[in-house]
């Protein structure tokens, strides 16, 4: 049974390796993103709820987002194992989804965190052409990131369940060495 977490930067590479990674195990890839957007098309409860939010450019509360994970984590495709890309985002949902898997009596297998620095994650989202995406704010969002992430890290490393992969090399050397966490 694999149940992982995802942490990088913006641009560490997370959603690419976490999609190989879930294809390759057969278990689903659960961004947080994804779910949103799924929800507010499909207009479930939680979904209609969510687009008010996101129509008023608002980020969707944590109560909500967390509703959603609960509500994603229960479902059948997601009994056989997942990955969560994209949260928590902060210690507070780091907490909260330890309680949330109790609940659902499953277990996080491993945590694992793309190491990437901070000129390559510059470069590749420099790279992506983005209109959005200019030095200045790439660079308030890795700092953002910093801020609300590297305790997520020290969380996650008092765990026990925290592996650092280094994110600067080729996404193959990258998804072999997760392959090896995987299968350890």
């Amino acid at each position: 049974m694999t149940r992982l977490i995802f942490l990088g930067a913006p641009g560490a590479g997370k959603g690419t390796q976490a999609e190989i990674l879930a294809k390759g195990l057969s278990i689903p890839h659960i961004s947080t993103g994804d779910i949103l957007r799924s929800a507010i098309a499909q207009q479930t409860p939680l979904g209609i709820k969510a687009k008010s939010y996101v129509d008023n450019g608002d980020l969707v509360p944590d109560e909500l987002i967390l509703d959603l994970i609960k509500d994603r984590l229960s479902q059948d495709d997601a009994q056989k194992g997942w990955i969560l890309d994209g949260f928590p985002r902060n210690v507070p949902q780091a907490e909260f989804l330890s309680t949330l898997l109790r609940g659902l009596d499953q277990n996080c297998t491993a945590v694992i965190n793309l190491a990437v620095p901070d000129s390559t994650l510059m470069q590749r989202l420099l790279g992506r052409g983005r209109k959005d995406d200019n030095e200045e704010t790439i660079a308030n969002r890795l700092e953002v990131y910093r801020q609300k992430t590297a305790p997520l890290i020290d969380f996650y490393q008092h765990t026990g369940l925290l592996k650092t992969v280094n994110g600067d090399r080729t996404l193959e050397e990258i998804s072999t060495d997760l392959q090896t966490i995987v299968k350890s």
